[in-house]
């Protein structure tokens, strides 16, 4: 399940990528992004250690995306933010991998197939679906327009 520290990231990135390289103090992402400006802060704080976001501090500081919207997938920034997409760690792919703690053997694991699926299903979405896709308007505001 997707965390709301995950999910106040995200938001706040896609306010990122629709301000198009204009700068957005926290406290401006916060009131965007509906999240909590400390929290906000911290998963900032978090997101610029991993090169998402570039800080400039200041009374004219703030933040903006470090790359391309487009170059932004939501996979990366939940890894950073939750860790490895998998349900369990005998289908983690990357750092996480390790045999469950309640099984016996990960080549006749009932449970691992469908956890496999899962997981390849969930990144395929995630790893194609990026900041700038996210940042486009919804087709209900194109038509209002």
């Amino acid at each position: 399940m997707l965390s709301q520290k995950a999910k106040y990231g995200l938001r706040a990135l896609v306010e990122l990528a629709r301000a198009e390289g204009a700068q957005l103090s926290a406290g401006e992402l916060a009131t965007r992004a509906e999240a909590p400006r400390k929290f906000l802060e911290a998963i900032l704080l978090e997101l610029s250690r991993n090169q998402i976001v570039v800080s400039r501090r200041g009374k004219f500081g703030g933040y903006t995306l470090a790359r391309d919207a487009g170059a932004i997938s939501f996979a990366e920034v939940i890894r950073i933010i939750d860790g490895p997409l998998a349900l369990a760690p005998c289908v983690s792919p990357r750092l996480g991998f390790r045999k469950c703690a309640d099984c016996s053997d990960l080549d006749t694991c009932t449970l691992r197939e469908a956890l496999l699926r899962a997981r390849d299903a969930t990144a395929d979405v995630l790893e194609r679906y990026s900041l700038a896709d996210a940042a486009k308007p919804a087709p209900a505001a194109i038509m209002a327009s």
